[in-house]
């Protein structure tokens, strides 16, 4: 009998037997899994408060990236870039907030490589419970960032940073605690 080792909560709803490595298959369905489970969360919030057009308020909008913290950045560079065949753009170190970033264009939507930068990173932090890596956040975008604040606020869901900080596209961004949205980190964006 073959065992099936599953790193996490998420591949139970895949259907395919592990291997050595992760399939390629369950790589691609996790983003979209993690989506799902993230705007689920989010629809509960607005059906709870009895405002159908609250989502609306929000401007809850698309998926803008995955972010996955890697603990050898040339090596995922060179994977994605060579293997997939995908768009990978060059390294660009964020000292504000300890991370050096490499974006992936998926033509829909994003992946964000994410690898410490100093000795306070908080990338540091979770490679150090995760070696491997793994998905550290997803990042949705809303119409107006203070009207989401509140709005979550107001629900009960804690924000880690409630006065938005400039993220890696420049733009505002705040982020919900995992213990508020099933486990999973969640990043807006202003749009």
């Amino acid at each position: 009998m073959k065992t099936v080792v599953t790193p996490c909560s998420f591949w139970s709803k895949c259907s395919r037997p592990l291997a050595p490595n992760i399939s390629l298959y369950c790589f691609l369905a996790l983003p979209s899994i993690m989506f799902r489970r993230a705007t689920t969360i989010l629809s509960r919030v607005v059906r709870q408060a009895g405002e159908p057009s609250s989502a609306l308020a929000m401007g809850l909008g698309r998926l803008n990236h995955v972010a996955i913290a890697v603990p050898d950045m040339q090596a995922t560079m060179k994977m994605y870039r060579e293997v997939l065949g995908a768009k990978v753009s060059e390294p660009f170190d964020q000292k504000e907030h300890g991370v050096t970033t490499v974006f992936i264009d998926l033509g829909n939507t994003k992946i964000e490589l994410l690898h410490p930068l100093g000795e306070k990173s908080p990338i540091q932090n979770f490679l150090t419970k995760n070696p491997s890596g793994g998905i550290h956040h997803v990042c949705i975008e809303v119409d107006d960032i203070h009207a989401a604040v509140k709005r979550v606020s107001e629900q009960g869901l804690k924000v880690i940073n409630p006065v938005p900080k400039i993220g890696a596209h420049g733009k505002p961004v705040v982020f919900i605690h995992p213990k508020s949205m099933n486990g999973v980190l969640v990043e807006f964006e202003q749009k």
